[in-house]
């Protein structure tokens, strides 16, 4: 692999996420959530940021793009569904599109569900998704916009990735995602180990980020919606699936 990772804490609770091409120095921020941690990141890596990469149009992803792109001249690409919101962009992208990082190219999926504009990025050969307010570890991102229908197709595209793949998400919300997800699904034998490994991390000032697809299929409520056991925590036995996603989202909000 040549892509180089270095995640870290932007306001209170966002994921910062650089990535860097070994082979020819490039490097990009994953949203741009807050110009000071970013630009401590990359102080300590030794890194220039070339471009920004634009999961969605919320402030807490991209109110330091015009900081960082008056300092670095760095590129930014935003989803064309958020042309006219997200400040300095010089590319827009939707489903189909490819990024480049470098030598590093990643897919550009839609994936609405938290908000209409949201867009992931899959970069296969090195098996890292760059999935925004999509997908957290034990979680899912709140729906704002849109249908429960579109959000869990999103879902379900990104579960059936491969289970080594590495998910960077948008936000840290483990401690309180892993508290609903035993109280959906608290019978889940990985469920309470990753729950333990998560207050173990918590205590050591680390955070779970990334996770693996692999781990989110064994352990998310929200991607074993087909499962009978979380049906039955939301009183939807035999319901399809997607019914399940909502009941259970919808508990969630209410937690």
């Amino acid at each position: 692999m040549s892509a180089e990772i270095h995640v870290f804490r932007c306001l209170s609770d966002n994921i910062g996420v650089l990535m860097r091409d070994s082979e020819t120095g490039q490097c990009a921020a994953i949203d741009a959530p807050e110009e000071s941690p970013i630009l401590a990141a990359l102080k300590e890596t030794g890194w220039t940021l070339s471009e920004i990469l634009v999961t969605h149009r919320h402030s807490d992803h991209i109110q330091a793009i015009p900081a960082l792109k008056a300092r670095f001249g760095c590129r930014v690409v935003a989803p064309e569904k958020a042309r006219d919101q997200v400040p300095g962009a010089d590319v827009f992208v939707k489903e189909g599109d490819t990024v480049r990082v470098g030598a590093l190219t990643g897919e550009v999926w839609d994936t609405p569900g938290h908000c209409n504009d949201h867009v992931s990025y899959w970069f296969a050969a090195d098996r890292i998704l760059f999935c925004g307010d999509t997908l957290f570890t034990l979680g899912c991102g709140r729906l704002l916009e849109g249908s429960y229908t579109a959000f869990w197709a999103s879902l379900q595209r990104l579960a059936a990735l491969p289970d080594e793949t590495r998910v960077y998400s948008g936000h840290d919300y483990t401690m309180a995602n892993a508290r609903f997800a035993l109280a959906a699904d608290p019978d889940n034998a990985a469920l309470q180990r990753r729950a333990a490994e998560a207050a173990t991390a918590q205590a050591e000032g680390r955070f779970l980020v990334p996770s693996t697809i692999g781990a989110e299929k064994a352990e998310n409520p929200f991607l074993r919606a087909g499962e009978a056991a979380l049906a039955r925590s939301v009183d939807r036995a035999g319901a399809p699936a997607v019914e399940v996603f909502q009941a259970l989202r919808e508990w969630k909000n209410r937690f």
